[in-house]
């Protein structure tokens, strides 16, 4: 099945939409339910999951405007974005709310690093995308 130009921005649209609202409902359960039981630090960590995934969520949006020189561009971008998102901030929630729950999250430490990479190419293709389309 291919995926449509209009379908991909109408993903970009819809899924950054949703990490966005839950960036404010994560930060309101951070700020309000999980602050008394956290230390200091593990709410700092807490809160850049939550900007991290804000940042990256009005990113997803601002994409519906973008044109990619290659349509596998927009695909890797989409799945990069996505990806990134959900390794990197939720494992800092995992990680940073870790002693609150009965599980231990520490095993899944290495999935931050791979979803900030991923966070990375996307902005890596981004700015690649712009390149090519100044420079034809």
């Amino acid at each position: 099945m291919s995926l449509e130009l209009n379908d991909m921005k109408r993903y970009f649209g819809m899924l950054g939409s949703f990490f966005g609202l839950l960036s404010v409902v994560l930060g309101a359960i951070g700020a309000h339910a999980l602050a008394p039981h956290l230390t200091s630090d593990q709410l700092t960590s807490f809160e850049i999951g939550v900007k991290y995934q804000m940042y990256h969520a009005i990113l997803m949006i601002l994409m519906t405007f973008v044109t990619f020189s290659k349509k596998h561009m927009q695909k890797l971008m989409f799945i990069f974005l996505s990806l990134g998102i959900i390794f990197f901030s939720w494992s800092i929630f995992l990680l940073s709310t870790n002693d609150l729950t009965s599980l231990d999250f520490s095993s899944i430490f290495w999935i931050m690093p791979f979803g900030g990479f991923l966070l990375i190419f996307a902005w890596l293709l981004l700015f690649f995308n712009f390149y090519k389309k100044n420079n034809n």
